[in-house]
């Protein structure tokens, strides 16, 4: 626990003066513009990887970066979804896997998670995910991270909050995956239908992000 007081004491005697007008504009209230939707991995850091500041992101997390379906789970996704979407009117959302998965690992050995009932219960909820690799005969690590991400962005569109913003066109959903060993995020591109390296749809990106929307 030393190296997390030390971290206390720092933020408060140096992060926090540097930055205070920032942190006096956040105790007015949150105003993030996207919905990020990650694994709890500790390698993923979503502020460091996008270079945003506190306030920006409203981010959920768990094992695998799982939407469940809407009505199949009563875990806090669904109360944190439809908050962010009704209640902060985020503009995006992105659902991010990334490389290394230990979930997506164990969907193809689930034994690999015998002794952890809660664990293996969730993967129920990337089922889809399996069975679409088993469908196109792939069971590469890439693959099925891959695989996940688009089967949990058609699992988020089940949710009333998410459909009613998508019929009005007032957000827009986008799948990512993080590649940590090599520090880049590949991003699916609904034109090519597969993900592509931020640097090659830069130009994109820049001029209409939409053209990136799923």
């Amino acid at each position: 626990m030393k190296i997390l007081f030390d971290g206390l004491r720092k933020f408060r005697s140096e992060v926090f003066d540097d930055h205070k007008p920032l942190f006096e504009e956040l105790s007015k209230g949150q105003t993030p513009h996207t919905l990020m939707i990650t694994c709890s991995d500790s390698r993923i850091d979503p502020n460091l990887v996008t270079q945003t500041s506190p306030g920006e992101l409203f981010v959920v997390r768990n094992a695998g970066n799982i939407v469940p379906a809407y009505g199949s789970s009563r875990g806090g996704e669904e109360a944190a979804i439809e908050y962010a979407i009704e209640v902060l009117k985020v503009k995006h959302i992105v659902v991010c896997g990334h490389s290394q998965c230990g979930a997506m690992a164990a969907l193809h050995k689930p034994e690999s998670v015998k002794q952890l009932p809660a664990v293996a219960r969730w993967l129920e909820h990337a089922e889809s995910t399996k069975r679409r690799c088993e469908a196109i005969g792939k069971f590469d690590s890439e693959t099925t991270i891959e695989e996940n991400v688009l089967v949990q962005v058609e699992n988020l569109k089940s949710h009333p909050a998410v459909s009613a913003a998508l019929r009005k066109d007032r957000v827009s959903i986008y799948g990512w995956v993080y590649h940590f060993d090599r520090g880049e995020v590949t991003i699916y591109d609904p034109v090519r239908k597969h993900f592509v390296p931020t640097m090659e749809i830069k130009d994109r990106v820049d001029h209409n992000m939409e053209k990136l929307a799923i």
